[in-house]
């Protein structure tokens, strides 16, 4: 059987584009493939212009739960030509505030290892989307042998911050949002495509192609007792109450 690893995907500021063009730079509701294999090749120090290295990371079965979904905000950002000076087209650049995601990728464990310890000691630095998105804490939840993606997305504690678990507190009939890959021969009315299936990260020539992306829920999982996690916004939910 595969294993899974997981990634706790979280941070002031994430922005997942599948479709961006020209001067408008969109964001997914939720990670893409493409965008968390680049934070993984980042993590292994696979260089962009090498599609023989990054094909085992894209043929990973991908798949991402919706802790806490965030706000979409937009921003319009501003440059000028670094050689003659001229301002360059305004654009608009969209973003997910306060989000946090839980991702999953299956495989075989001898592909996942060497990544879940290179994501504790990353050659370059994992963003979330956008090299201006940091995360806000280490991305690596755990590696689990022998399990399936499925299995983990449901399992895996609800990682939405502290503020967000007072405001939202489960209800029996709560659910998470999981968007996941089929299986072969999984077959499910709630599919859709999506063209984030990496084929090369070369600056000049960037490529994806389309995959299968299928909708379920799962049952908010239990946060287990213990020191609560840490979070930087507490302070200011605090003052505000």
């Amino acid at each position: 059987m595969s294993s899974v690893l997981a990634l706790r995907l979280a941070g002031p500021l994430q922005s997942w584009g599948a479709s961006s063009r020209f001067t408008r730079r969109t964001t997914e509701s939720a990670p893409t493939k493409s965008g968390v294999i680049g934070l993984l090749a980042a993590a292994a120090g696979i260089e962009r212009g090498d599609d023989a290295a990054l094909a085992p990371l894209a043929a990973l079965r991908f798949g991402v739960r919706i802790d806490q979904p965030g706000t979409r905000i937009r921003d319009f950002h501003t440059a000028h030509h670094r050689v003659t000076g001229k301002s360059m087209p305004l654009s608009e650049r969209f973003y997910l505030a306060d989000a946090v995601f839980v991702a999953a990728l299956e495989g075989e464990h001898t592909l996942l290892a060497p990544l879940y310890a290179a994501l504790k000691a990353p050659v370059y630095p994992p963003f979330l989307g956008r090299r201006s998105c940091p995360p806000a804490e280490p991305v690596e939840l755990g590696l689990y042998p022998h399990a399936r993606l499925e299995h983990v997305l449901q399992d895996v504690p609800w990682q939405a911050s502290a503020w967000y678990r007072r405001q939202h507190r489960p209800r029996p009939e709560a659910a998470l949002t999981v968007l996941r890959e089929a299986a072969a021969g999984d077959e499910h009315s709630a599919a859709d495509t999506l063209r984030d299936q990496p084929l090369s990260f070369a600056a000049a020539h960037s490529r994806h192609a389309l995959r299968t992306v299928i909708t379920t829920t799962v049952p908010i999982p239990r946060v287990p007792a213990g020191v609560p996690r840490h979070d930087p916004f507490d302070a200011l939910e605090d003052e505000s109450s």
